[in-house]
């Protein structure tokens, strides 16, 4: 699948960007990995730099919070292979953002720029909609975007994986592709 996009879904701890990554090793294209998380606690921190560690070192990073369409159509190319971990923390940013226009800029930009980018795209994002309506009018807008955002990259992806307990389920394309 040189020429693809995979959206990868699924819990904290799933092993859905372990799955992003060997997908993207297995594609046997130079790899350009886009990290969209922000760096606002020592957890955070934690976290950033575990990834790091499991990613392979001759892999160019670049680190993107907020401007993913332009980002992706500027690295996006035949034979590349790009991998964004994740769109639930670039949700995040722009619904965070102090600039309310930002938000629908910005997402607009990602769902219209997606459908013309070449090569294999493979893109990570957390699934929170699985349980009670959260109290919050932001947690409550905050899982209805990302239902919304999953919706319709789903719709533009071949393949859509639901990674449960380290297991890939197969909800769109199947694993040769």
């Amino acid at each position: 699948m040189t020429n693809s996009k995979t959206l990868i879904l699924g819990g904290v701890r799933s092993g859905k960007s372990r799955l992003a990554e060997r997908l993207a090793i297995q594609s046997h294209l130079p790899v350009i990995y886009i990290a969209t998380a922000t760096t606002e606690d020592a957890e955070m921190q934690a976290r950033i730099e575990l990834h790091r560690a499991n990613r392979p070192a001759h892999w160019q990073v670049m680190e993107e919070s907020l401007q993913l369409a332009t980002e992706l159509a500027r690295l996006a190319a035949e034979n590349h292979c790009l991998l964004v971990d994740c769109l639930t923390l670039w949700l995040t940013n722009l619904l965070l953002h102090q600039d309310s226009t930002v938000f629908e800029r910005e997402y607009t930009s990602f769902l219209s720029v997606l459908p013309t980018l070449p090569g294999r795209i493979i893109l990570v994002s957390n699934e929170t909609n699985m349980g009670i309506i959260p109290m919050g009018e932001l947690s409550r807008r905050y899982c209805d975007e990302a239902g919304r955002l999953h919706q319709l990259v789903a719709r533009q992806c071949e393949q859509v994986i639901l990674m449960v307990a380290g297991l890939p389920h197969y909800l769109k394309g199947n694993p040769d592709g």
